[in-house]
């Protein structure tokens, strides 16, 4: 199980609203480190509610909220092995180009 210490930091916290010629909707990053630098918790989401209506929008995401890591992908949540966050930043940014080349 995964514990987060309070005095993990946000280090990042960005939104950026994709056009619609390019697909439309937003790219959401949250990232926390310790005082090490280390990356504790990460929220990694691309939200689009015309592709989307469930899950708050999320058509695909990576996180480790609820003490696992885990994909979103259209609603469903499966668990994924955890490598490193830098390969968890991977998956999610080729599970988008993948989406953006579909629609």
């Amino acid at each position: 199980m995964i514990q987060y210490i309070m005095s993990d930091k946000k280090l990042v916290d960005e939104t950026h609203r994709i056009a619609q010629k390019r697909g439309n909707g937003l790219l959401r990053r949250e990232i926390w480190v310790d005082a090490k630098g280390n990356v504790t918790r990460y929220n990694l989401a691309y939200i689009n509610h015309a592709i989307h209506a469930g899950d708050n929008g999320r058509v695909i995401g990576f996180d480790n909220q609820h003490g696992h890591h885990h994909r979103h992908y259209f609603g469903k949540v499966k668990s994924i092995p955890f490598v490193s966050f830098e390969h968890t930043e991977t998956l999610f940014e080729s599970g988008w180009f993948a989406l953006r080349k579909s629609t």
